[in-house]
């Protein structure tokens, strides 16, 4: 290329080593440096600065010398350098901007934070992905009012527009490096309350294509107060053609995607939560659609944040699956949680399985807890129970069994003496459709007297509700398990039975069940009207009833559904454990299916 002399570097009589700058041209708008090929002397210089060259040009004339006698002093460029530690301009430059965008730059405002007892967002993450394994993204953004603020304003008080994002690692060490990348998103509620700007909004969908892109898990720490009036550099009206929101939910089915909430969590921030997974709040919390300004602003009254969405309703109607004390104990949950999805453990420990033979009293009228069961199954200390405080007549929780991760459900006779309502329908179902969407088997426990019934529990659409099941379960991928504890009565039995006793991979009892098309009480009274009302009111009419029940008690047995192959088997309730582990090595997960079924509800 032609050329133009921008500097020379070297003089008429200057000594050169080999490698050292001669002159810098200029070819295309770049500069070139063109470097001394041997020692030796400047004699002339042919051109003069701002003269263009042509290929093949001589540009300077020198004498070669010896090596020996080049001077030994160091190079320009080398005795710039003010020593090992000094940076370059530009980087330090750098540096110093990215230095900005961190807590230590806002020690008022931290402090603020921790006054409240809360942490920033960058400590909750720092917490939640392995130590310097976080790369962030977009770190640089600040606010779009560059309008109506300075730069340096933006820079001081709009670091990251209020969202941190990146990926890091969680659980590497239990699970290697490739599983435990993790998608994170974090609403900075010390800037601008956390609110969703217009370049959160665009480092947000860049994530999340990422995270969709390369199948990672997504934890959104959701705390901030909605949509920011205040953006001005982009000509808008309302800002409702944002991608954030569909992007977001693109991933429900795709990925794990969990939600934190420390605090408040209004308007966007709260829609965002409400699509993910599981949700991990704590007890101070407040999560609603909208926050007391839209609230008021609706003319639907004045409320203090704190009566909007306190924990404890949000618990009890199903949005919170986990409640805890604070972030650091969200954060703990939250690594358990993700490392269901992140692949199988060593060195599970298993419960004491003889105890399992005492968990159902002797006594067939008696209550008990049907969470013993399930901590008697799983490793020991591995049990995640999720939704306890809405549709309590049926637990779910996550775990593992000899370091494979499960969803187990299970029915509870504490409450409604183990009937199904429409709130746990819901809750199993949409539990279902979590194991099935990410690969996990699912194991089922059963004692119900069946689907709920009355006039009370018709008018909550309960029809509606409990065949969630039936169509959920027909559209599983996932090896399924059932164990019936002691009721297994009706619909509501086949509805904890992935449809049918013969749908699940197996389908055994304790010697503790029962079982019967209804509840056997039931079938006594309908089945044997007659000849209970030909006796008259009183002990010969208990005794007759006391006789038919306990035939309906033998007949219904275990051992008698066994005969007729309705159930694959009876079994020691000490080897359920060894079952499930057989059951589990035996059964594989299904590609997934695309989602073409039309819920129930």
């Amino acid at each position: 290329m032609a050329a133009q002399i921008v500097q020379w570097l070297v003089a008429p009589g200057d000594p050169v080593r080999q490698g050292d700058v001669l002159v810098i041209l200029e070819a295309m708008k770049m500069e070139h440096e063109l470097r001394a090929e041997a020692p030796g002397r400047v004699l002339e210089l042919l051109f003069a600065p701002g003269e263009s060259v042509q290929q093949g040009d001589v540009l300077l004339r020198a004498e070669p010398v010896a090596r020996a006698s080049t001077p030994p002093a160091a190079a320009p460029q080398e005795t710039a350098q003010a020593g090992p530690a000094a940076l370059r301009p530009d980087l330090q430059r750098l540096l110093d901007r990215q230095a900005r965008t961190l807590d230590a730059a806002r020690p008022e405002a931290v402090a603020r934070r921790h006054a409240l007892g809360q942490r920033t967002a960058r400590e909750n993450i720092a917490d939640l992905c392995d130590e310097s394994s976080f790369i962030e993204y977009g770190a640089l953004a600040v606010a779009a009012q560059r309008q109506r603020r300075s730069e340096d304003d933006l820079i001081a008080h709009t670091p990251a527009d209020g969202m941190v994002t990146g990926i890091g690692s969680v659980n590497a060490a239990q699970h290697g490096a490739e599983r435990s990348r993790t998608a994170v998103m974090a609403y900075d509620a010390t800037v601008l309350a956390g609110t969703q700007g217009m370049r959160n909004h665009q480092k947000t969908d860049r994530l999340l294509g990422v995270a969709l892109a390369q199948r990672l898990p997504v934890v959104l720490f959701a705390e901030g107060g909605g949509g920011r009036p205040g953006d001005t550099d982009m000509p808008i009206v309302a800002g409702l053609h944002v991608g954030t929101f569909a992007a977001f939910a693109r991933l429900s089915g795709q990925v794990p995607v969990l939600g934190i909430v420390s605090g408040r969590c209004f308007a966007g921030n709260a829609a965002l939560l409400g699509c993910c997974d599981v949700v991990i709040a704590t007890r101070g919390s407040n999560i609603g659609m909208g926050g007391p300004a839209m609230v008021e602003g609706g003319g639907l009254g004045v409320f203090r944040p704190e009566q909007i969405g306190p924990s404890p309703v949000q618990h009890a109607n199903g949005v919170i699956d986990v409640l805890v004390d604070d972030e650091a104990q969200a954060v703990t949950v939250a690594r358990q949680y993700l490392s269901f999805f992140q692949g199988p453990v060593d060195g599970g420990c298993a419960p004491d399985a003889q105890a399992l033979r005492d968990v159902v009293p002797e006594n067939r009228l008696r209550v008990y807890d049907t969470q013993a069961a399930m901590a008697g199954l799983v490793d020991v200390g591995s049990l995640l129970p999720l939704r306890t405080g809405f549709g309590v007549g049926i637990h779910t929780a996550l775990a593992r069994i000899e370091g494979r991760a499960v969803g187990l459900m299970a029915n509870n006779p504490l409450h409604l003496g183990g009937a199904i309502d429409a709130d746990a329908a819901d809750k199993a179902a949409r539990f279902m459709q979590l194991c099935n969407a990410h690969g996990l088997p699912i194991v089922s426990l059963v004692d119900t007297p069946g689907f709920m019934v009355g006039p009370d529990i018709e008018a909550r659409a309960q029809v509606r509700h409990v065949s969630r099941l039936f169509v959920v379960a027909a559209d599983l991928r996932v090896p399924f398990f059932s164990v019936v504890l002691r009721k297994g009565y009706g619909l509501g039995a086949m509805g904890m039975t992935a449809g049918g006793f013969h749908s699940p991979a197996f389908t055994v009892a304790w010697p503790t069940a029962e079982f019967g098309a209804m509840g056997l009480e039931g079938a006594v009274r309908l089945g044997y009207r007659k000849e209970l009302e030909a006796e008259p009111e009183g002990p010969r009419r208990d005794a007759l009833f006391d006789r038919l029940l306990a035939q309906q008690v033998a007949n219904g047995s275990a051992v008698q559904m066994a005969t007729t192959l309705e159930i694959d088997a009876v079994i020691d309730p000490a080897l359920t454990r060894d079952w499930l582990v057989r059951g589990l090595a035996g059964a594989k997960v299904s590609e997934p299916r695309p989602g073409r079924f039309i819920d129930t509800w």
